[in-house]
């Protein structure tokens, strides 16, 4: 599955322990073992279910609209750890109080998200019509809408069976997750959007219960302090990027078929990708958001920290 866990989770949690002289420690139990839906898992940190989790706010549509700023077609770049660290910026400024209850340690991005399908690739926009794809967020659903695709929304998990069943034509999702879902078979034929920035991509939160935090000594804290934030973030997206590039590698040793569309035909999907945002703002604005503003300062998340050279090691 993700490499997050692999290349972050596991290497925080180790550092964790290491600061605080083994004051701290950390058990990690993936792919919800300790029960409740990836849905439920902001619900289940705060409430103190469990003592941290990996978030994804976007499985709760509409209740965390400002972070769909980052989500929306083509926002952030192809780098996760570059969106990583315009999802840290952006995020202490607008999305801290949606957390509360939470103690964010970081605010982060998965990589690039691609089509994957069966059957010949989707070359232009037009391509999409007809094809019943999954999609894994508000703002891709809506993207696939507009270019005449009949979305499905649904677990990771249940997207293999999906295609070998005929239910799916394909779907949008990273190179991280295509071995472990076995689209080497399933769905051989990779396509990506032409330029630097990203057809889709997900805003995810690292985070522990708001209490746990609050009642740890303070030296303790500032070991959680010391390992949140935006390079904490960065490491995050970092993780994605490895394993994209270890995703798309084993596509490659598959021998499938892995192609990129033209400026053109990327600039066709930009231009529907602008009226998904169009139509974004009206919806915002309309639940008495700032959405412009919104806009603004994602974007500009998104430029100031490219513009930072290099990331602190761990």
């Amino acid at each position: 599955m993700s490499a997050n866990p692999t290349h972050f989770m596991q290497p925080w949690a180790e550092k964790i322990e290491a600061d605080s002289g083994g004051r701290i420690k950390i058990e990690l139990y993936p792919a919800m073992q300790l029960g409740g839906t990836a849905q439920e898992m902001f619900d289940m940190v705060r409430d103190g279910v469990v003592d941290g989790g990996w978030i994804a706010p976007s499985y709760q549509p509409g209740r965390f609209p400002e972070a769909e700023a980052l989500e929306l077609p083509f926002m952030v770049t192809k780098s996760a750890e570059e969106a990583s660290r315009a999802a840290w910026v952006y995020g202490q400024k607008h999305l801290l109080d949606d957390f509360e209850g939470v103690k964010v340690v970081a605010m982060h991005m998965h990589g690039r998200g691609l089509i994957h399908k069966k059957g010949d690739p989707v070359e232009t926009a037009a391509d999409f019509r007809g094809l019943k794809l999954r999609g894994p967020s508000r703002p891709a659903t809506l993207l696939l809408e507009k270019l005449g695709a009949a979305p499905v929304g649904m677990p990771v998990m249940a997207f293999p069976e999906a295609l070998s069943k005929g239910v799916l034509d394909g779907g949008v999702i990273t190179w991280e997750l295509a071995p472990s879902l076995k689209l080497n078979e399933l769905a051989p034929t990779h396509t990506d959007v032409a330029g630097e920035k990203s057809l889709y991509n997900l805003f995810l939160v690292w985070g522990m219960n708001q209490s746990k935090y609050d009642a740890l000594p303070d030296d303790l804290k500032a070991v959680i302090d010391a390992n949140s934030g935006f390079y904490t973030s960065a490491w995050s997206g970092r993780a994605h990027d490895i394993g994209d590039a270890e995703g798309k590698a084993k596509m490659e040793e598959a021998g499938n078929l892995i192609t990129q569309m033209s400026d053109e035909a990327t600039s066709e999907i930009h231009a529907l990708g602008d009226e998904v945002i169009a139509e974004w703002v009206v919806e915002m604005n309309g639940k008495g958001l700032n959405a412009e503003a919104l806009l603004s300062d994602a974007r500009a998340a998104v430029q100031v920290t490219r513009d930072i050279e290099g990331t602190r090691d761990y």
